[in-house]
Formats: C-alpha cells, sequence, structure tokens
C-alpha cells in the first residue's frame, strides 16, 4: 500500500508528486503528462501568464521554467509571451527530474476500502493506498451553453476539444464566449483560413494592457505590486493569500472564485484579434437548430431584437464549471458523503486540502471555492503542493511512510501502459 497515489500529471499533480517524494513519502502518479496542454490546446497559443509566474513546484524551489529554458537558448522573459508547445516541454522535462516515474494509466474509480482507498485503472490491476490527491484539471468539468445541448454532436465543440484548427480552413465558426480562450481561439481560426464570428454576452471585450516593467520606482511598485496574477493589489491578494480566503464566509469564496479576474485577453493578443475577426457583442444565445449541415443561432440582444447566424460550426469557448457531481472516477457514495462549499458543489477543504473524507486531498480548479482565483491558474500549484503534502503527512500521523522510503524519485517502477491522463 502506497502512503499516496496522484491521479493526474498536469502542473499540480506533477508539483504534488515533486514535493511528496521529497518528503518521503511513497508516492505514485497517474496520468498522461500535461495532457491538457499537449492535447487540448491548438498549435499557435501562447501562454498568457508570465514565464517567472509559471513554474511547477519542487522543494527547494528547483526546476523552474526559467531553468529550462537557459538549458535550451529559449527567451523566457518578463512581457514576452511563451509558446503553449515550450510550456508543455517544461512540464515533461520536470516530471522526469523532479518527480516518481508518471504512469500513464487512465483512473477509473477511486473507491474507499479499508482505512484507505482502492484505485482502479483501465490499464492493469487495482492499487492501494492509504491517502489520494486529486488534481484532474479541468477536462472533467467543461461546460456549454443548454441551447447547444440539442444540437448534433457533429455540430459544436468545445475550445479545448482542439489540437489542430486548419480543419475549419474555408468554413464559418461562430465562437461563443469573452475570455482569453474565445479571442485566441478566434484569432487562430481566422489566422489558419476559417471566418470566424465572435459572440458575446458581454457588451464590450476586456483586454489586459502591456505588464508593467518589473523594476520601477518604489512608490510605483508599491501603488501596483506586481503578483503571479497580474498587477494591483486585489491581484497581489488572490496570488499571495490562498490561505486568508479559506477563512472568509462560505458565499463570499464562492462569489471571489466565480466573478474574480474576469474574462479578459492578453494585451499581445488584441491586435492580431481585430484586425481578422469580427464580434457581436451583447448578444445572447436564445436557441440552436441544425439546419442540414449547418446550425441556425438564434440570438438576442439587449433591446430585445432577435437576431439569427447562419454557421458551419460552433465552437464554445465558455470554461468550466468545477462540481462533484462531474466527477465520475470517484465513488458515488463518497461524493455524496463530502461536506461542500455552500452552494457551489466543490469540496470544503482543510489548510491542507484535505476534504472531509479523511485522506482524500484535492487539487486545482475544484479547490478555487476554498482557496481562492489562483487556484485556476498554474501559479497557484506553488502554494498548493507544499501544503497539501503536509496534510498528507498529518494525516499518515505516527504510521509514517512505508519502510525502506527514500523520498527519491523512483526508477524502478516502470509506467503503466496507456496514454490517457
Amino acid at each position: 500500500m502506497d502512503d499516496l497515489v496522484v491521479v493526474g500529471a498536469g502542473p499540480y499533480g506533477l508539483s504534488i508528486a515533486a514535493h511528496a517524494a521529497g518528503a518521503g513519502l511513497e508516492v505514485r502518479i497517474l496520468g498522461r503528462p500535461m495532457a491538457s496542454w499537449r492535447d487540448h490546446m491548438p498549435d499557435g497559443m501562447y501562454l498568457k501568464s508570465e514565464p517567472w509566474s509559471s513554474n511547477l513546484s519542487a522543494p527547494g524551489g528547483r526546476y523552474t521554467l526559467a531553468e529550462y529554458c537557459a538549458g535550451r537558448g529559449i527567451a523566457a522573459e518578463h512581457g514576452t509571451p511563451l509558446p503553449i508547445g515550450t510550456f508543455s516541454a517544461y512540464g515533461l522535462w520536470f516530471a522526469r527530474h523532479a518527480t516518481p516515474p508518471v504512469e500513464e494509466a487512465t483512473v477509473t474509480e477511486v473507491t474507499p476500502q479499508g482505512g484507505g482507498f482502492l484505485i482502479r485503472t483501465a490499464e492493469g490491476p487495482p492499487l492501494l493506498a492509504r491517502t489520494v490527491a486529486l488534481a484532474v484539471g479541468v477536462m472533467p468539468f467543461v461546460r456549454y451553453p443548454e441551447a447547444l445541448r440539442e444540437l448534433p454532436a457533429a455540430h459544436y465543440s468545445h475550445s479545448s476539444g482542439h489540437r489542430d484548427l486548419t480543419r475549419f480552413a474555408g468554413r464559418e465558426v461562430a465562437v461563443l464566449g469573452a475570455g482569453q480562450a474565445a479571442l485566441e481561439t478566434a484569432a487562430l481560426l481566422a489566422e489558419n483560413g476559417a471566418r470566424p464570428c465572435l459572440v458575446a454576452r458581454r457588451s464590450r471585450l476586456n483586454w489586459n494592457t502591456v505588464p508593467q516593467p518589473l523594476r520601477r520606482p518604489p512608490l510605483r511598485a508599491l501603488r501596483d505590486p506586481h503578483s503571479g496574477l497580474g498587477t494591483g493589489w486585489r491581484s497581489w491578494a488572490w496570488s499571495e493569500l490562498p490561505w486568508a480566503v479559506r477563512r472568509l464566509p462560505a458565499p463570499t469564496r464562492e462569489r471571489i472564485a466565480a466573478t474574480a479576474l474576469g474574462p479578459a485577453g492578453a494585451w499581445w493578443l488584441r491586435e492580431r484579434f481585430e484586425r481578422r475577426v469580427p464580434v457581436l457583442l451583447g448578444h445572447q444565445l436564445q436557441r440552436a437548430v441544425p439546419a442540414g449541415a449547418r446550425t441556425r443561432l438564434g440570438l438576442s440582444t439587449p433591446a430585445g431584437e432577435s437576431v439569427v447566424l447562419d454557421t458551419a460550426h460552433v465552437i464554445a469557448a465558455t470554461g468550466f464549471t468545477p462540481d462533484l457531481a462531474r466527477l465520475e472516477l470517484l465513488d458515488a457514495g463518497l461524493r455524496a458523503a463530502l461536506v461542500t462549499v455552500g452552494e457551489s458543489g466543490t469540496p470544503e477543504l482543510s489548510p491542507g486540502f484535505e476534504s472531509s473524507w479523511p485522506g482524500l486531498f484535492f487539487a486545482g480548479l475544484v479547490t478555487a471555492p476554498s482557496f481562492g482565483p489562483s487556484m485556476r491558474f498554474v501559479h497557484g500549484a506553488g502554494f498548493t503542493a507544499g501544503r497539501l503534502v503536509s496534510g498528507v503527512r498529518k494525516r499518515l500521523g505516527a504510521r509514517g511512510p512505508l519502510t525502506g522510503s527514500t523520498g527519491a524519485p523512483r526508477a524502478d517502477r516502470a509506467p503503466a501502459a496507456g496514454h490517457r491522463a
């Protein structure tokens, strides 16, 4: 029986595994490394956050993005967007150097058993663990507008469902949303020969400003401090004080998680977007019906006017909604027993990211209603990993790690077969 099994091998899962190994725990990590970044983001996308705020977390601050880039002659500079492909490669490099070997197994079930957990996978025999950390990322929580759900599957998709947008060359595509995913997807569609149109409920698009220099006069730095989530005191609070967010009343935390750091496009994308993508702002999607191989969208304006948009395909860049009910790999009885944050459907967590079920820990997006909006970004992995592993050690208590644990990444355990996160 392992001390800890980490389910998910994205930035959060890899960071947790690195800290667990460094703490001397017997840890296994299951999933496809950096799957969301490698499989669910189109070619040509860039990292929105600054390189210095996009590190995975290892004990002692080792294996940073800057270290990876410097060793390969890649510029990782403040104010210069970094390709998603570079960040994905960094994550794979981090996995090779900082964590036990990642086992590319698809977890199908996590069930309580005795004082621990039984973890079943699609590829091999079940595993037993004293504790489990679910770092499943965003893909279980894809959100679609209700109006699209009656359409045939071929008529619509989510922005996270595309690795290659060249398939839409020459076709009209309606992109729904007003955040970075919608704006960048629409720009990339246009640059790949498609004819996109952005449809958004908002009356205007928000764009981030060009970042201020890292080195500034003291008064200016005090007025607008830099943080991993942007410039300004509010962003600094979300970035640096997740522990304080957790102490707020549940309704306040829910509101913060839902509204803080709302939809906005990166400053470096604006010219590319505005030059090539027409927009329908202030338009609410009311209905969607198939018209042969095409789709007809019924929209309404704030004035109550009806607008019909005929398109070849619809891409919903409408984000993700964390909800325990959608974590089907987690035993249904266990899910139903968990204490949740207000009406959010997400687990209430201890300071060490432990749920109300002893030994079951969570990381990533699903923890935002507990710890705030930094959990929606890579930057939050640094706060999460060390505290979660401390919570695991506290739960293990006097039992400690299994006999013979060294804390080093384990080379004796071959990765399981399989190719999915």
